[in-house]
């Protein structure tokens, strides 16, 4: 690249700049010590300055006199309307066909609620008896005396070799003995026999037992019986029995028990919404039964209840809805329902669990006070000194007492922005 004639430095200069160079004298350092200077003041800018804070102390300032102007200033009235407590006493019928309310014909839907409990326990038996019962057996009656039979009355006497007693229980006839190879054979009958008395004593082993209706005659020593098999079934002791209190208190105390779990199953079908009062509920017991029966020896015995509840339900805000909406009617036009006294009482006039309908009779307590019109009364005391302000609010007459304040202090007026102007109704509480 060719240069330009602008871009070359002559030699002359160059040397020249070199040489310079070489003879430039080295500075000395000054021992002394340097003089200090006092400082200046820039008047000029200080005053500057101050005209700039001060330009922006007024503008704050003017600013907050537009602010306290038109944005603080404000009017808080409080107005205490003229109030009453109301009394209201009407009917109204729930039907759980329904699914939507009819204010006008005052009936609520309503939900019925079914449910069944079985509850089974078992109870000792408290009652005390004396279990008697008289040992049994068989005893084979022989006839050695002829070959003629032998009738034997019922309860013919037969006496162990102990000594203990027995009787026949029916009518025998004894056959009569017969020869063979001229041997005579006793003829033989095997009847059945119970003890005279009751108790375990009785249940004696195989034995011979004679006859003491024959005593005294050649029949006593010819007939004669023998068991073979021990006497048993002898008691006499005391035993456990089931009274008509036991079946009683079993009852009473499942009924109960079936009452409480039907309740609680109940209250946790139902929805938090819906309420149902106790006297739209109903509880049927449809089976009752006991595995013994008064008077039946047993140490215990099981007892069972059936129970089946019905309820109708209805909502609580059915209820409230209606009551406003008939209230609203029942009052003059130019009052309102303070809502947050209402208080109602209700309970069950009559009840057709069949139909699923019951009548409510609703006792109703309410405040009721004069509507005032804060839109009206806001254009009405825009401007208004206080004094005025008090003035207009007395002479109504739906205005039972009222206060009235401004704010900041050094306001006078109603402003006349009605944002600014806050009208708070008191509404005295309490409802007896």
């Amino acid at each position: 690249m060719t240069k330009k004639i602008i871009d070359i430095v002559p030699p002359e200069n160059v040397k020249k700049e070199e040489e310079e160079k070489k003879v430039l004298p080295v500075p000395k350092r000054d021992s002394k010590i340097p003089k200090t200077s006092l400082p200046t003041f820039d008047i000029f800018g200080i005053l500057q300055g101050f005209k700039k804070k001060q330009f922006l102390l007024l503008t704050i300032l003017f600013l907050a006199g537009i602010f306290s102007i038109f944005i603080l200033p404000k009017a808080e009235i409080i107005i205490e309307p003229d109030s009453e407590i109301e009394s209201f006493d009407t009917n109204l019928t729930v039907d759980t066909k329904l699914t939507t309310a009819d204010f006008a014909s005052a009936v609520i839907p309503g939900r019925m609620f079914e449910l069944e409990k079985e509850v089974v326990d078992e109870f000792p038996a408290t009652g005390k008896a004396i279990e008697e019962k008289k040992a049994e057996g068989i005893i084979r009656v022989y006839n050695a005396y002829s070959t003629s039979p032998q009738v034997l009355v019922a309860t013919t006497r037969f006496v162990s070799a102990d000594g203990k007693l027995f009787r026949s229980i029916e009518r025998v006839t004894i056959p009569g003995g017969h020869y063979e190879g001229g041997k005579f054979v006793p003829g033989f009958l095997d009847i059945k026999v119970r003890a005279d008395k009751p108790g375990e004593e009785y249940n004696i082993e195989p034995t011979t037992f004679s006859i003491p209706g024959f005593a005294g005659t050649p029949r006593y020593t010819y007939f004669y019986g023998k068991s073979f098999q021990p006497m048993t079934g002898g008691v006499k002791r005391e035993v456990q029995v089931v009274t008509e209190e036991d079946l009683s208190n079993a009852r009473e105390k499942l009924i109960e028990k079936a009452t409480t779990e039907c309740n609680l199953a109940l209250q946790e079908e139902i929805p938090p919404e819906f309420t149902a009062l106790e006297s739209l509920q109903k509880i049927e017991i449809i089976e009752t039964s006991s595995s013994a029966n008064a008077g039946e020896k047993v140490d215990s015995f099981t007892f069972k209840v059936k129970a089946h509840k019905k309820a109708i339900a209805f909502k609580k805000e059915d209820i409230q809805n209606f009551v406003k909406q008939y209230i609203s009617f029942q009052i003059p036009t130019d009052q309102k329902l303070y809502q947050e006294s209402l208080k109602i009482n209700y309970f069950a006039k009559n009840v057709d669990f069949e139909n699923g309908k019951a009548t409510l009779s609703l006792v109703i307590k309410a405040i009721v006070y004069s509507d005032i019109d804060t839109l009206t009364t806001k254009r009405v005391l825009k401007g208004k000194t206080l004094n005025e302000t008090k003035m207009f609010l007395e002479s109504r007459p739906e205005v039972n007492k009222s206060s009235v304040s401004f704010w900041p202090f050094w306001v006078k007026k109603v402003p006349q922005d009605e944002s600014k102007i806050y009208i708070r109704l008191k509404i005295p509480e309490g409802v007896d």
